[in-house]
């Protein structure tokens, strides 16, 4: 498919000799407004290096530009050169290009050969997967699908939270309130319930917090009863974490946890002292980073036992020996910025060129009525109980508009799921969320199910037209504004792909979705598609062919699926 604003740059290049056509091409935008052309040069940016006004500029370049075929023409308007494409060629060429790709419309293979692992979802053993960790768990199964599609080797890590001083806690919390069939009855809830009531407890009684770091240590150094507790706890968990991922679709390439690194940290922390970065402070050992105007990152604390910052660098080391990565992405919360930051700092202190391909890909925190999620004090919402509202709710309505629907169970739930995961992807990821049960469960407007009916309702009128899409199809027919605008938005979809990978922005893709589906419905009510007049209808259904591919190719790049009938 030809990239018209590689086209268009060219042609100006031809008449701005001081910039060349990737200059030009990365001034080039799409007018919000179709009155303002299909693609528009702002001049204002020129105006510095041609020493002119950019009105000016606009209306000397409106009478240079050659008359090319697929532009059908060329206006300045204050200081922006708007161009027209010429419907019949562009109609033409973007509908071939998706009917001939098909499931690859908008794939590439840009990162053939190149390794990128990505960090996400990592809830914590022994608490609930509750609504907090979506965010990270769509945001980075989406890069996932997104990388994979244009050709990289993605490496899904969930980077189990399964080691720290929480443990510690939770085998005090056991010994002291728990027991055995408690435990194997309630499973993540009974966990969580005795975890609550180790901070209840430790407010009136800090002593508990002293035993619990001791119970930590042990674990550290291999005592057997604590590992037992640790793994009892984990396989628990796994159990329940493994529920909610068969829900979402969700698999991983590795469930590499923290507990994985600890046998790795003891060669990170000599080269750490090798190297002459750790320094003593209050009996603990940190690496100064005041320098780079950062607090210091904290290594081994004064009782012996590790931090997090231990086992990320010994994960990042591991990680580039392992998979060579051309990016490690890191996908976490905007509030561990700082932590990421002191770290990635270490690394690159510790002489490792490959420092700066540690990316940190923040995201705003989801807040319950305002008030920050917390498990200590047991204010979760079960990531669990959601979905599982969201597919009761997707049934009965289908139930009641569709009650003879073939597997309506697994089309309920792809789309009750589809509900949340949309939710939640359409919010640029740095933004705070607050939570609210009615929004995630209103399935009108722009939602997930919108999406998804509408990827349906283009399956349902290809089978009605019970006729193959005759790809010598005659674009001069579709000629309203309406088609030609549905085309525009069929052209995008590469783009908006690249665009998202390259700002690791998944909600890119779901705003787009809802603007092509709402494209295709304003066509569809405005035009009938199954015509008496074939020649007609063969274009249109044309046009219907290459949305259900682009919307399920979209679809499939948030983690939802796309299904033909609901």
């Amino acid at each position: 498919m030809l990239d018209i604003k590689l086209m268009i740059s060219d042609l100006l290049a031809k008449k701005i000799p001081s910039l060349n056509s990737e200059d030009i091409y990365n001034m080039l935008e799409y007018p919000p407004d179709d009155k303002m052309g299909d693609v528009a040069l702002p001049c204002f940016k020129l105006s510095r290096i041609l020493r002119k006004s950019p009105i000016q500029i606009a209306e000397e370049l409106v009478e240079e530009i050659p008359t090319n075929p697929r532009i059908e023409k060329v206006e300045a308007v204050s200081g922006y050169l708007n161009f027209f494409l010429d419907k019949k060629t562009f109609i033409e060429d973007v509908l071939s290009t998706v009917l001939k790709k098909q499931d690859s419309y908008g794939a590439r293979d840009i990162g053939k050969g190149k390794n990128i692992v990505i960090d996400y979802s990592a809830p914590n053993i022994a608490k609930p997967f509750h609504i907090g960790h979506l965010r990270s768990t769509a945001i980075g199964n989406s890069l996932y699908k997104i990388f994979k599609f244009l050709g990289y080797n993605p490496i899904g890590v969930n980077h189990l939270g399964d080691w720290g001083t929480q443990f510690g806690k939770l085998i005090v919390a056991y010994k002291k309130w728990g027991s055995k069939e408690a435990i194997e009855k309630g499973g993540i809830k009974e966990l969580m319930a005795i975890y609550v009531k180790f901070h209840e407890e430790a407010e009136k009684a800090p002593a508990l917090e002293d035993e619990a770091r001791q119970w930590f240590v042990k674990m550290e150094q291999g005592d057997k009863e604590a590992l037992e507790l640790w793994q009892w706890f984990k396989d628990i968990s796994l159990k329940e974490f493994n529920k909610v991922y068969d829900l979402l679709g969700i698999k991983f390439d590795s469930y590499a946890g923290e507990s994985f690194y600890e046998d790795k940290m003891p060669a990170v922390i000599e080269e750490l002292k090798e190297k002459n970065l750790l320094t003593e402070s209050e009996g603990a050992m940190i690496v100064d980073l005041e320098e780079y105007d950062m607090p210091p990152c904290l290594i081994i604390k004064k009782d012996g036992s590790t931090l997090y910052a231990t086992r990320d660098i010994a994960a990042a080391i591991y990680r580039k020996k392992t998979y060579d990565f051309e990016k490690c992405i890191y996908v976490t919360g905007a509030a561990q910025s700082l932590h990421f930051r002191q770290w990635f700092k270490v690394i690159e202190l510790m002489g490792y060129d490959w420092h700066d391909q540690l990316i940190h890909v923040p995201f705003g925190i989801v807040s319950l009525g305002g008030e920050k999620l917390a498990t200590r004090t047991g204010k979760v919402v079960l990531l669990e109980d959601i979905l599982d509202q969201a597919i009761n709710k997707t049934l009965d309505i289908i139930n009641q508009k569709n009650p003879n629907l073939e597997n309506k169970e697994e089309i309920a739930r792809q789309m009750g799921v589809g509900a949340v995961v949309f939710s939640d992807l359409s919010n640029n990821r740095i933004k705070d969320v607050s939570f609210s049960w009615d929004e995630i469960l209103n399935f009108d407007g722009e939602t997930g199910p919108y999406v998804q009916y509408t990827h349906a309702r283009a399956c349902s009128l290809l089978r009605k037209a019970e006729k193959e899409v005759d790809p010598n199809f005659n674009p001069a027919l579709l000629s309203t504004e309406e088609e030609f605008k549905v085309a525009k938005a069929l052209y995008l979809f590469p783009d908006k792909i690249m665009t998202a990978m390259k700002e690791l922005e998944p909600s890119i893709i779901t705003r787009y979705l809802v603007d092509l589906a709402q494209d295709f419905n304003r066509f569809y009510h405005e035009h009938p598609i199954l015509v008496e007049d074939e020649v007609l209808r063969n274009a249109r259904l044309a046009l219907v062919f290459a949305v259900k591919y682009t919307l399920k190719n979209g679809l499939q790049l948030i983690g939802l699926s796309a299904p033909e009938r609901v």
